[in-house]
Formats: structure tokens, C-alpha cells, sequence
């Protein structure tokens, strides 16, 4: 009897270490499996590395970006269109980390927790995914900032929807330059500038040290600022870009004073300028839906009061990531809600179509965001003149980054109050000068494309 019970505690020892096995494979599968099926040393999707099958990726309007054909990856037909969606969609190799290629690869590779990779066994594709992005407007802001490198961008901020996405410098994967590493002018090109740059924003900052104003200094619509061309602070000088005179709040938006938003920032101080900042996602971990954004960065010297005028302007050490600012413009033209913006139309059933939710980026106080909202279009109507976004009912500011040793940077920030042309729109000219030069016209061109081409 000692015998029988003896083996019968073993057969049931091995039993459950058996069970116990089966358990921690399939937990295994279904936490890793979709990384071992994308694992780049699987033959079914990858060759040398490279990524040769897998599911199509189409824009917003259909057409094939990439796509699988005889063990090869096809990209789009127009060589433009190819250099300006190259990192949304991504490279095959995943130098490009934040592609579609890269970020969706389990899902391009048609793995199924049931099936595996059945489906791309049997049939040679994976899953196709749908893109918001628009190829067209994104070949128009790709020539748009013509020589210069930089981001445009423009999204529904009602949605958050990513209509447009372009980084530069980019190259054709169709015809990759055999100087790809070695010469400068491609130095960052496997960068996504848009999710994972960050700039020296200049005017555009005063969005967030009005904002500021706004909320914590009550008469600051009744006072007003003299400019004679710079600021003295006691411990040093913020120059200005002109002699503006006597300005009220809304003059010294309109002017991109310098000199009055420095004596507002040191009138703030740096804990309510960074307070607010923080409240509008700057110094936070944010991410556009899938993709971590690099952090924008405000953190102006507490023991200089020149270094905090120099920060409440958009320089000294204050850095914006564009897909952040572009979400901050979001919140001021929907009310206070700023989305994060979301390249992603579908990624193949059903499920996942519908669990694509808009996801909330930034927030606002609603009534602040009302008077941000009439500052800034007050810009366009009474500075830059309704002649540079014609037929858009356009909000926005400019910006010139100073940039050490270099021309400055070109910025613009701005959106469309129209009912049926809910966009907003971030373009950077990186060393492109003044911000009512180039990007404020690159902007304009990519949204007189929506302007016509556009259905909400």
C-alpha cells in the first residue's frame, strides 16, 4: 500500500509540474507571441532583417505606401510621396523606431494569438493598416518647406485624427543614397522629428506665458508695457524685435513683444510660468496614442530674472516638441481639450476600429482656452492679415527661435475656426528666419489643400 500511494504521488507530482508547464507556455505565447512571430529572424516576414512580407499600409484615401509583392517591399508609386511619408510609414530595417513598420509590426505580420502567422503563411500578407495621413497634403508640405529641413503637421482637433505628417530631412527607400550616413545633410534623417524632435519654439511660447497671464493677473487686459527695443531686468537685457512703444496685452501679442512678455514673465515669476507650463504637458511624459513623444522641457532659472524673461519668450534653455504643441493648438480651438494626434485610421477588424477612441493630450481651462482663442486671431486679422491664409478663418503666431551661430529657426502654430475645416496646423523651418516667412507660408499651402480637399 505504501508503494501504490508512493507512485500514485508521483504520478500526480508530474502531472501537475505537466499542467503547471502548459499553464506557463501558453501564458508565455500570449504575452510574447506577437514578439517572437515579429522577431526579425523570422523567414515568413523578414529577409537579411529586412522586412519583405507583411500587410499593406494604405493612407486615408486608399492608396498603397507599402506593400508586399514576391518577397519585396513596395513603396508608393510617386518618388515625392515616398520621401514625404518615409517616417510615418518607417524603413523596412527599424532605424526608423517610431514607423508604422516598427510600432505595428506585430500587427502588419498577421499574427493572431489563435492562429499565429497563419494568415500570412497561407495567403503571403499580414494585416493591413489604414492610415489618417493624407499623401497628397503630405507631398504638398514636403515641398512646401522646399530646402529646408523641419515638421508640418496638421490634424482635426476635434478627432485627433493626424491628417499630415512630415519630417525632414527623409530620403527615398525606393533609392537610398549610398551617402546616407556620411553626408550632413542627412544628419538625423532616421528621426521623426514630429514625436521625437525638440526645438527652441521663440514666440510661440507666448501662448503659454499669455495663458499664464491670463489666469493669475487680473487687470492684465487694462495695463499696458512700454517697448523701446529691449528690457532691462536689473541683472541683464531681453532684446526686442522693434520698438513698440506703449502696448496693451493683446498689442503685445499681436507684435510678439518681447519686452512686454519679459517684464509679464518676471512679473509671473518662474514658479506660476512653470506651474502652468507643467498644467499644459510641458516637463510630462506624453504620447500620441502608441508613440512616446520626446518631452517638451520649461524649466526657466529661478535666480535670474533675465533668464526667465528670456524663457517666458521661447528661449534660454525652453524646448517644444512639435506633436505636443500641436496638441496645445488643439485645446485652444476645441475649447480647452487638446487630443493626442493619431495616425491610425484602422488596423484591420473590427475591434480595433472601434477601440480607436480620441485620447486627451492637454487641457485647458475653457476660459482661458475663449481668450487664447480671440488673442490669437486677433493676430491674423489685425497683424498678419487674413491675405496669408485666405478663405481660413485662421488663428495662429509665429515664431523666430535664435538659434547660437545660426539663422533662426521659422515657426508657425495656428488653426482653422471654420465648422467644416477643423484643423490645426505646426510647421518649423529649421534656420528659415522670420516665422512669417516660411512656415507661416508652408502652413497656409498645406491647409488650402484641406481648405478644398478636406470632408469632415
Amino acid at each position: 500500500m505504501r508503494i501504490t500511494a508512493k507512485r500514485a504521488a508521483i504520478i500526480y507530482a508530474l502531472i501537475i509540474a505537466f499542467l503547471a508547464g502548459v499553464v506557463i507556455l501558453v501564458a508565455s505565447l500570449m504575452l510574447n507571441g506577437s514578439e517572437w512571430a515579429s522577431n526579425r529572424a523570422n523567414r515568413h516576414i523578414y529577409s537579411g532583417g529586412t522586412i519583405v512580407n507583411a500587410g499593406t499600409i494604405f493612407d486615408r484615401n486608399g492608396i498603397a505606401l507599402a506593400s508586399s509583392s514576391d518577397n519585396e517591399r513596395i513603396f508608393a508609386e510617386n518618388s515625392t510621396v515616398r520621401k514625404a511619408v518615409h517616417h510615418v510609414v518607417g524603413d523596412t530595417s527599424g532605424y526608423i523606431s517610431t514607423g508604422t513598420h516598427n510600432i505595428f509590426r506585430h500587427t502588419l505580420s498577421g499574427y493572431s494569438r489563435i492562429e499565429g502567422i497563419y494568415n500570412l503563411k497561407q495567403t503571403g500578407t499580414g494585416t493591413n493598416i489604414h492610415l489618417n495621413i493624407d499623401s497628397e497634403a503630405n507631398k504638398i508640405a514636403y515641398n512646401a518647406l522646399g530646402d529646408y529641413n523641419g515638421v508640418v503637421a496638421v490634424y482635426n482637433y476635434k478627432t485627433g485624427e493626424l491628417l499630415c505628417s512630415v519630417s525632414k530631412p527623409s530620403y527615398d527607400p525606393e533609392n537610398v543614397p549610398e551617402n546616407l550616413r556620411t553626408d550632413e545633410k542627412y544628419d538625423g534623417v532616421f528621426l521623426d522629428k514630429f514625436v521625437s524632435g525638440v526645438y527652441t519654439p521663440g514666440s510661440i511660447m507666448k501662448i503659454i506665458t499669455a495663458a499664464c497671464a491670463i489666469e493669475n493677473i487680473p487687470d492684465i487686459y487694462t495695463r499696458t508695457f512700454e517697448c523701446d527695443g529691449e528690457y532691462e531686468t536689473g541683472d541683464g537685457t531681453v532684446i526686442c524685435n522693434g520698438e513698440h512703444g506703449k502696448v496693451n496685452f493683446q498689442q503685445a501679442m499681436n507684435e510678439s513683444c518681447n519686452s512686454a512678455f519679459a517684464e509679464i514673465s518676471i512679473l509671473l515669476g518662474a514658479e506660476k510660468l512653470e506651474a502652468t507650463a507643467k498644467a499644459m504637458g510641458f516637463n510630462s511624459q506624453l504620447y500620441a496614442k502608441e508613440i512616446r513623444l520626446v518631452e517638451s522641457r520649461f524649466s526657466p532659472d529661478k535666480k535670474s530674472k533675465a533668464e526667465l524673461g528670456w524663457a517666458g519668450i521661447g528661449q534660454s534653455t525652453t524646448l517644444v516638441n512639435p506633436a505636443h504643441f500641436l496638441s496645445i493648438m488643439g485645446a485652444i480651438a476645441n475649447g480647452g481639450t487638446g487630443y493626442a494626434p493619431d495616425r491610425i485610421k484602422s488596423l484591420g477588424t473590427v475591434s480595433q476600429i472601434v477601440g480607436r477612441l480620441p485620447e486627451t493630450a492637454v487641457q485647458i481651462n475653457p476660459e482661458t482656452a475663449k481668450k487664447l482663442d480671440e488673442i490669437l486671431r486677433s493676430n491674423v486679422t489685425d497683424k498678419y492679415g487674413e491675405w496669408k491664409f485666405e478663405n481660413l478663418q485662421m488663428c495662429g503666431k509665429t515664431g523666430t527661435a535664435q538659434v547660437d551661430g545660426a539663422k533662426s529657426h521659422s515657426w508657425f502654430a495656428g488653426y482653422s475656426q471654420l465648422d467644416n475645416l477643423p484643423l490645426a496646423v505646426i510647421c518649423i523651418a529649421e534656420h528659415g528666419g522670420y516665422g512669417s516667412g516660411v512656415a507661416s507660408s508652408a502652413a497656409n499651402k498645406v491647409m488650402q489643400y484641406f481648405l478644398k480637399n478636406y470632408d469632415v
